[in-house]
């Protein structure tokens, strides 16, 4: 497949972040991809680490998915590894997939002296291709000795696959009165859909917690975030969010409640980077060239609210019309009535860019086109919609569908 070319949407440059104490990384090629570009990450943490992961919801998981579910449960949340490859996803290949996995994380586990259930593995790329377990020994032995903390750019450039950038974010916390760094990278352009999506998120912290406190953050700060967004309506079978918690430097003790007053602000920049990395995969879309807001007030419920959320982002006629500078509220009207969720024909509202397009179930009669086909021309698109039955409201990001989505897809596997 032909390199794509940088997303319109993406950021001038990837961000500085900072090395995370108790973390250290490296990237290598190690030959899981047919280009030659690096394909294969190896984290090590500190030992007293602690992880948490969210998953996908597929009912056909890949091998690593199966295995870290394991894993946490097997050692109560201690990791002392993560290893990631990109270019194969090592789903769909039944026996021989598990056992590729379970090498690969013996491997890690005999160089960093931990036991197997202690490192966590991911994979992403082609779905049904037999994974090497072989391949990750050389290179493993190579990345640990040239590891460092701050080695950010060059693991969040070894997971992507069809990715046009990089993507990561930063923030510092205060916790006990003492900086607690959040770092992150992420992988995902296509097959976005989360529960979760064809989407790897990575976030590490110095932060002390029990992996019980950092496994109810991560789900929390996952619904808020990876879970609103999409790109296809398509759901992987690799999806993985995986947080650690060092607590390297820490001079309190771990925090076992997320609710603890001491957090509050760390859990906001918590949330903060995973917002981050989640608008970041959905600005790198398959094709993208407009990223779309879109809020739903007035619902059943906040739930009930999403659902409609991702009627509408999901709907080919609305990310078609969006992606041809066509201010076509219609469809979005058609969007709301067909995601079976409770709404008000008669009561329901629509603006787009601020601008009121529809009040009392039919057009406003104030509704300027030209005014909305100008901020349907710009590369942030912003639609509001009450459906008028309660309080319910939920935001959920996408971007707009065009012919390059289709470019892509049609040449994944070349």
């Amino acid at each position: 497949m032909a390199e794509s070319k940088v997303s319109p949407l993406a950021p001038e440059g990837f961000p500085n972040l900072l090395p995370v104490p108790g973390v250290e990384m490296g990237a290598m090629h190690a030959g899981f991809r047919k280009r030659e570009r690096p394909d294969l990450l190896f984290a090590v943490m500190s030992e007293g680490s602690v992880a948490a992961g969210v998953f996908t919801r597929s009912k056909a998981p890949a091998a690593p998915v199966d295995w870290c579910r394991d894993a946490l449960l097997k050692s109560g949340g201690k990791v002392r590894a993560l290893i990631v490859n990109a270019g194969n996803a090592n789903a769909f290949t039944g026996e021989k997939g598990m056992k590729a996995t379970v090498k690969s994380v013996e491997t890690a586990a005999a160089i960093v002296d931990c036991a197997p259930e202690e490192v966590l593995a991911c994979s992403t790329g082609v779905i049904g291709v037999p994974l090497n377990g072989d391949l990750f020994e050389r290179p493993l032995k190579a990345i640990k000795d040239g590891m460092s903390g701050s080695m950010w750019r060059e693991a969040a450039g070894a997971i992507m696959t069809t990715d046009t950038y990089p993507k990561g974010s930063c923030r510092v916390a205060t916790v006990e009165g003492r900086p607690a760094v959040i770092s992150g990278i992420a992988k995902g352009s296509g097959m976005i859909a989360p529960d979760m999506a064809t989407m790897l998120g990575f976030v590490f912290t110095n932060a002390a917690l029990t992996h019980g406190c950092l496994q109810k953050m991560l789900a929390d700060a996952t619904d808020r975030t990876f879970n609103s967004i999409t790109v296809d309506g398509d759901t992987s079978t690799n999806d993985t969010c995986i947080a650690v918690a060092t607590g390297a430097g820490a001079a309190y003790d771990p925090i076992d409640d997320p609710d603890d007053p001491r957090l509050a602000d760390f859990r906001a920049k918590f949330d903060e980077v995973m917002t981050d990395l989640a608008q970041l995969i959905v600005r790198d879309g398959e094709g993208a060239t407009k990223f779309v807001a879109i809020t739903i007030e007035g619902a059943e419920d906040d739930a009930a609210a999403r659902v409609i959320g991702k009627s509408v982002a999901n709907s080919p006629l609305v990310k078609t019309a969006i992606a041809g500078e066509d201010p076509n509220w219609g469809r979005l009207v058609a969007a709301v009535g067909k995601a079976g969720e409770a709404a008000e024909r008669d009561a329901l509202q629509i603006w787009i860019g601020g601008q009121h397009v529809a009040k009392a179930g039919c057009v406003h009669p104030r509704y300027s086109e030209p005014v909305a086909a100008e901020h349907m021309k710009g590369q942030n698109i912003d639609i509001r919609i009450d459906v008028g039955v309660g309080e319910g409201t939920a935001t959920v990001w996408t971007c707009d569908l065009t012919y390059d989505y289709i470019r892509i897809n049609a040449d994944y596997r070349s």
